[in-house]
């Protein structure tokens, strides 16, 4: 049994398609639209538009359109029916199924119900339980007070085996599938987490999913603990979370991240804690994992220069030429604080916040940071040492994928060690003919920059920029041919069908749009009571035709010229009659009939053409035009 139409349309009645959209992607309010880089596709101008009343997006770029449905099929690789509920889930609507049917959805929704309710239960316990004293104590001389952890719902676990399972009473099923603890070998249910100061994780919507568990420092003069624990705990992966496609505070940094276009991205909860103490709000963290492609594919939805902020040694270990990768297959800026004596954020938001600050603001890029860590590390007061940085330094610069890039470090390194630039870039040129093994140009997989000639469809078209492995249900249907797509008054005349249909009834008619597509387009609204009907009802490129002039604004026009409507009815009415009237000269010569016997014919028309612009005249003329039109077509079937 499917989801009933009604219930369908309730979720995207109820669903805020901005605020969906905005957890992947930063959006621009402009006009009565939303813009912004397109989630689906690479690019560095935006060229992603979102009509919210009508609940609508469409790329002018690569094409993908669709409703919220659509985005998160797209975004989250679900099925419709998945979709939907997700969507039902976050929008409050009760969806009508059968229980076999809504049995997935009412367990998530089960996991999301107890990771709250667990949220909830642990900031209590840190706020008010006797025995969390020692966690508040800690938390003061990291200088976090009551605002700082109210807002980041910091909580605690007890030191006890299963607190939160009996005061939660959460069955076995989502206790265990939520990560919030599991059954012991005697059968009992435990919790996860255990004296430890805990930090919700959200999704970017503000949900928690998970949580992430910090142990308390010992105390001076206690002995270490027999079995000594990992200072950081996190939950498993679920059915709520994926660590690789989770960043830790994005739900609170998300409006600084769009508002800067920049995101610092920290190794832990407290260096984000810090960064938001230092007034740098726009900071996030991994869940327990390296930095990887996910978290990029998520980050340049929302900034284009991204920030890493790990202490100095972290910075070292993370100098990959993925970051290259990145870089070049997301168009952002990967550029690197530098945090003075070594301290990390969390530290240092406490001793100098300006400092912290700074750092971010004075961030360099990547492969400077490395360069100038490993020209201070080295002896540039000799010879042999400044040759030894230098070769060191020409390592990392050999897995840089631009060569003009390349030779700028060259320049650089020539001038602080001294040696003959000439020679360096024969060094280099050696470097990348021969890598070390284990640096990236080595382990670095061939990857194809250029398709070649005919891989993607409608190849020609300056705006198809999709990746040829993209499906076509990615985004609701193939590309629209670019004679539709393209400006004119039939797309004009469209548009003002969508958006000012009470201003084009009995003004315009199919029989005037030249373009087929766009001629089915039209005939769909006419024929359905809603857009989303008419949508619904069409072919795929119908309906990836109508998404876009629901995202576009009409024609606005001159206000001192008259009404827009005027200009694009009659431009429309031109073309459909001049190109008629061509028609009937060649169907003339093709019968080798004589000029005169449609002649008086065409000077009718032709007049009718002429009084189009007399204010007395123009309507009638344009009602003559429109039946001699609709009469040709007749007689044609």
């Amino acid at each position: 049994m499917g989801i009933p139409d009604e219930d369908v349309a309730q979720v995207r009645a109820a669903t805020d398609i901005v605020a969906l959209i905005g957890d992947h992607a930063a959006l621009k309010k402009v006009g009565r639209r939303w813009t912004g880089l397109c989630p689906f596709h690479t690019e560095k101008s935006p060229s992603f538009s979102v009509n919210a009343e009508e609940g609508f997006y469409y790329c002018f770029g690569c094409q993908s359109s669709g409703d919220a449905i659509t985005f998160v099929r797209a975004m989250e690789h679900l099925d419709f029916v998945e979709a939907v509920r997700l969507l039902a889930d976050r929008a409050g609507v009760t969806l009508h199924e059968d229980a076999e049917s809504g049995k997935d959805r009412q367990h998530r929704t089960e996991l999301l119900d107890a990771m709250e309710r667990a949220v909830v239960w642990y900031h209590e316990r840190l706020l008010t339980a006797p025995d969390a004293g020692r966690a508040r104590d800690y938390l003061r001389s990291r200088g976090y007070d009551g605002d700082v952890v109210r807002k980041f719902r910091l909580g605690w676990a007890p030191d006890e085996w299963d607190a939160l399972s009996k005061d939660l009473k959460l069955s076995e099923r989502v206790l265990t599938d939520s990560g919030l603890g599991f059954i012991n070998r005697r059968g009992r249910a435990q919790d996860a987490f255990r004296a430890r100061i805990l930090f919700p994780i959200c999704d970017p919507s503000g949900r928690p999913v998970a949580l992430g568990g910090r142990i308390l420092p010992s105390r001076a003069g206690e002995p270490p603990p027999e079995r000594p624990e990992p200072k950081y705990k996190n939950s498993q992966e679920t059915a709520v979370y994926s660590k690789r496609r989770t960043l830790y505070a994005l739900n609170w940094a998300k409006h600084d991240v769009i508002a800067k276009g920049e995101v610092v991205v920290c190794e832990g909860y407290t260096d984000v804690i810090g960064f938001f103490q230092a007034d740098v709000p726009r900071a996030v963290a991994t869940c327990g994992t390296a930095l990887a492609e996910e978290h990029f594919t998520l980050l340049r939805n929302f900034a284009k220069r991204i920030v890493l902020a790990y202490d100095a040694d972290s910075a070292g270990q993370n100098a990959t030429s993925r970051v290259y990768e990145w870089e070049r297959k997301h168009e952002v800026d990967v550029v690197v604080a530098e945090l003075p004596g070594g301290s990390d954020p969390g530290d240092l938001a406490r001793t100098d916040p300006d400092a912290l600050a700074r750092a971010v603001a004075e961030a360099r890029p990547f492969l400077q940071f490395r360069v100038d860590r490993i020209l201070n590390s080295g002896d540039l007061t000799t010879a042999e040492g400044r040759a030894h940085a230098a070769d060191a330094a020409l390592t990392a610069v050999a897995e840089h994928p631009d060569d003009l890039v390349r030779d700028q470090y060259v320049m650089q390194l020539s001038d602080r060690c001294r040696l003959d630039a000439a020679r360096l870039r024969e060094r280099l040129g050696h470097l990348r003919a021969h890598p070390p093994v284990g640096t990236g140009e080595s382990r670095r997989r061939p990857r194809r920059d250029t398709p070649p000639a005919g891989e993607y469809p409608n190849e020609g078209d300056p705006g198809d920029l999709r990746d040829p492995d993209d499906l076509n249900d990615r985004d609701g249907g193939p590309r629209i041919p670019l004679a539709s797509a393209r400006g004119g008054p039939g797309l004009e005349a469209l548009k003002l069908a969508v958006h000012r249909p009470e201003d084009v009834a009995d003004r315009v008619h199919a029989v005037l749009f030249v373009d087929p597509l766009q001629r089915e387009a039209f005939t769909a609204l006419l024929d359905h009571r809603s857009l989303h009907e008419a949508i619904e009802s069409a072919s795929p490129e119908v309906a990836a035709l109508l998404r876009r002039v629901t995202v576009e604004e009409p024609f606005a026009g001159d206000p001192e010229l008259g009404d827009p409507v005027d200009s694009v009815v009659t431009v429309l009415l031109r073309g459909a009659v001049r190109r008629a009237l061509t028609d009937v000269e060649k169907e003339s010569r093709a019968l080798n009939a004589s000029w005169q016997d449609g002649a008086a014919e065409t000077a009718q028309v032709r007049l009718w053409l002429a009084e189009l612009d007399e204010s007395t005249a123009g309507n009638a003329a344009a009602d003559r035009l429109v039946a001699w039109l609709s009469e040709r077509e007749m007689n044609e079937v």
